[in-house]
């Protein structure tokens, strides 16, 4: 996959790397919900899976929110990679705990290592369990949060005990914060309410954003005094109140609630707990990797973070070094052809992708790359009602392996787009219903704004692009919908705006994923 920048949560130590366990080797472990690759022993990566089980039940627990068993290509993937250094590497940065990439046909997540022990969890836990609420919110609700809630409810989820008989503790004191609660100039109640995205430049959690949004969201969740406040501060924006002055109705003097919240932090700190048959899991199954996918590990993690065109070109020449020892696995073949795609090599991508689909005909991978390199050399092509048709070829195989997988849909809207054809009815309710199966995804949402507008739909374009609007990570595709979002605020309802010329630039990639958020 070509570049996507992503989603980052910083460290204050990067782990140190203790190497991979006795006895350990790839393995590939899938549950509903999850797809995890780790080098690592397989009763351990067992029970990694199943605490990210427990814990989406946990959220669904508390949340009273359910979520439909994703399409086995949107499950969450996970690459266990191994140390902080590795960490950094992927990411481009250093002290990273991990991060997460969410977008339509699966969202991927990269950690240190599988370390769900007893007690606190390591900070690399943390990450993964803030990314996956995140996640979750987004997937059970279109409702825009304000950034301190958005980030005080992650906080608090994720400071979470997983016990050997099944139980799991939520809402413990966010120990990993102690030291940014701890210094001068922490925001006050009245910024937490105001505060807009994040915007690039901002001093991130060093200013103490994340404590003391976690602080606030723990005590009006635990508070006797204050309790249903949080509930009616809720109804208060969901009625079109701003922020600060829902939280005015709901919380009384803000000078009391910071005073409280003062003391607060120097108290005792409740906790819920809730036992095994609270939070069920599903059936875990794992496999070993076969010589070849464990060999080509580090190219599919790279490419799956996504390379730019100079680490593209290097890592083709990887890839296909694996693939000439390995030539009958399909895994292998796979990964070449996204290498390929990636390296800018069409042919070569769909060959690649056709001789890993006549091995194994049930992988989704090769029809997603074959389709991606049809598409792009559809837009050279002499014929393009031709060329576009052919293109659809492996998409429509690949709805017919698997009917929920949003990219088929997606690229039948695109398939009409791309031809300046105004798309049917069928290819505009094929596009919404791509991105109810992945609300996660935000680029898709603003290209359901651009299309929703163009009907003349303002008002439902306007709530499509508000949760986008308001992301608490910014961003470029934040700030390109911040910009549609006040531009269809002076349109009446039913007028047709065409802006996807407009607004190409930022949202036309969702294949291509050329995002900025982080």
């Amino acid at each position: 996959m070509m570049f996507r920048a992503i989603a980052l949560v910083a460290v204050m130590f990067a782990a140190l790397f203790l190497g991979s366990p006795a006895h350990a080797a790839w393995h590939k472990a899938e549950s509903d919900r999850f797809v995890i690759y780790a080098n690592d022993r397989e009763q351990d990566i067992r029970r990694f899976a199943e605490n990210l089980e427990r814990y989406h039940s946990a959220l669904a627990y508390l949340t009273g929110r359910n979520i439909d068993i994703p399409s086995p290509s949107n499950r969450v993937e996970i690459f266990v990679v191994g140390s902080g250094r590795e960490i950094s590497r992927l990411a481009g940065a250093r002290n990273i705990g991990g991060f997460y990439i969410p977008r339509a046909a699966g969202s991927r997540a990269f950690v240190q290592e599988i370390r769900f022990k007893n007690g606190y969890p390591d900070f690399s836990t943390i990450v993964l369990l803030h990314e996956y609420a995140h996640h979750f919110l987004m997937s059970s609700s279109r409702f825009a949060m304000p950034r301190w809630m958005n980030e005080g409810a992650a906080e608090f989820f994720a400071a979470a005990t997983f016990n050997r008989d099944g139980s799991l503790m939520i809402g413990r004191a966010a120990q990993h914060r102690g030291y940014e609660l701890s210094r001068p100039g922490l925001p006050t109640v009245w910024e937490l309410l105001e505060a807009g995205p994040y915007k690039r430049g901002d001093r991130g959690n060093r200013n103490g954003f994340y404590g003391r949004s976690w602080l606030l969201y723990h005590y009006l969740t635990f508070s006797s005094e204050r309790a249903g406040q949080l509930g009616q501060y809720q109804r208060n924006l969901f009625e079109g109140m701003p922020s600060l002055a829902a939280g005015e109705a709901a919380f009384g003097d803000l000078g009391d609630l910071e005073s409280e919240l003062k003391s607060y932090l120097r108290g005792r700190f409740m906790t819920i707990q809730l036992d095994a048959d609270k939070v069920p899991y599903s059936e875990i199954a794992i496999r070993p990797l076969t010589d070849g996918e464990a060999a080509i590990m580090e190219v599919r993690m790279l490419s799956q973070r996504g390379v730019n065109s100079e680490e593209a070109a290097e890592l083709v020449l990887e890839a296909r070094e694996i693939a000439a020892r390995h030539p009958g696995d399909p895994g292998v073949l796979s990964v070449l052809a996204e290498a390929e795609y990636d390296a800018g090599n069409d042919d070569a991508a769909i060959a690649a992708a056709d001789a890993a689909i006549a091995i194994n005909p049930a992988l989704t991978n090769p029809y997603v790359q074959k389709g991606y390199a049809l598409f792009r050399k559809a837009r050279e092509a002499e014929d393009k009602d031709a060329a576009y048709v052919a293109a659809m070829v492996p998409f429509e195989q690949l709805n017919a392996l698997e009917n929920d997988h949003p990219l088929p849909l997606m690229y039948y809207y695109r398939s009409f787009t791309s031809r300046g054809i105004a798309p049917p009815e069928n290819a505009k309710l094929a596009l919404e219903r791509a991105a109810q199966l992945a609300p996660f995804d935000q680029q898709l949402w603003v290209n359901v704004a651009i299309m929703q507008a163009a009907e003349g739909k303002i008002t439902l374009a306007r709530d499509s692009l508000r949760p986008v609007a308001t992301n608490s990570h910014g961003g470029r595709t934040a700030s390109a919908a911040s910009r549609l979002d006040e531009l269809l605020a002076q349109v009446p309802d039913g007028e047709k705006l065409n802006l996807f010329s407009q607004f190409n630039n930022d949202i036309a990639a969702s294949e291509e994923g050329d995002d900025s958020d982080e």
